[in-house]
C-alpha cells in the first residue's frame, strides 16, 4: 500500500531505503500503477486494479499526475545494492516500504515488503533471494508476499519469536534480540 504521502513518511522512506538514485528511472515499468493500493486525499485506487490514467504508453497525465505519483518510488529506485535486473517489470518483484496503521505486531507497522507478481517464479530464478539479500541488512523488518500469504524474512524466526515473547535470549542471539527490542522500543530487554 502506498501511504498517505505525508512528509514524515517520505522522510522515513529516505532514511530507511535511501534517496532516489539519479541513475535509475522507471522507464517502461508501470507495475506500481496496478499492484499497489493508493489512498491519498487527491487520489485513490484499490490494489490490483490498473490506474484509470494508465495506458499502453504509460501514464496519460504524467505531467500533471497526483502528488503521490510524483514523490513515491519503489525500493529499486532507492536501494543501490539491488541489481539492475531487479526493476519490477524485469524481476517480477515489487519492493517497497509499507505502513500498516493497525499492525498485529511490531514487525508489521513499518516494514519492507517484497511482493512476488503473478505469473513470475522469482524463487526458482533466484531473483527473490538476490533482492532479499539486498534489503535484509538493517533493523527493518522484511516481509515476502506472493499476494495471498506473507512471511517474515527478516529478522530470522528465532530472533522474531524472542523479540515478540520478551523471553531471555541465548548468548548467541542476545545482542541481535536486544538491538531489535531497542529499535522498536516496546519490549523490555532481557536480563
Amino acid at each position: 500500500m502506498i501511504p498517505a504521502g505525508t512528509q514524515r513518511e517520505a522522510d522515513l522512506e529516505t532514511l530507511l531505503l535511501g534517496p532516489v538514485l539519479p541513475e535509475r528511472d522507471c522507464g517502461d515499468c508501470t507495475i506500481c500503477c496496478t499492484v499497489l493500493t493508493v489512498n491519498t486525499p487527491d487520489f485513490a485506487k484499490p490494489a490490483g486494479v490498473p490506474c484509470v490514467y494508465l495506458t499502453t504508453g504509460g501514464c496519460s497525465i504524467h505531467a500533471t499526475r497526483p502528488h503521490i505519483c510524483r514523490t513515491w518510488f519503489c525500493a529499486w529506485r532507492r536501494v543501490a545494492s539491488m541489481p539492475e535486473e531487479a526493476r519490477p517489470d524485469r524481476s517480477g518483484l515489487l519492493v517497497s516500504l509499507t505502513f500498516v496503521p493497525e499492525p498485529q505486531n511490531c514487525f508489521e507497522g513499518v516494514a519492507i515488503t517484497v511482493r512476488a507478481l503473478d505469473g513470475r517464479d522469482t524463487v526458482a530464478s533466484g531473483m527473490a533471494a538476490t533482492v532479499l539479500d539486498s534489503v535484509c541488512d538493517q533493523l527493518v523488518p522484511v516481509w515476502f508476499s506472493d499476494g495471498s500469504d506473507k512471511m517474515l524474512m527478516h529478522p530470522e524466526d528465532a530472533v522474531a519469536r524472542l523479540v515478540l515473547s520478551g523471553e531471555a535470549a541465548p548468548d548467541d542471539l542476545r545482542d541481535e534480540v536486544a538491538a531489535w527490542r531497542e529499535q522498536y522500543g516496546v519490549f523490555a530487554s532481557d536480563g
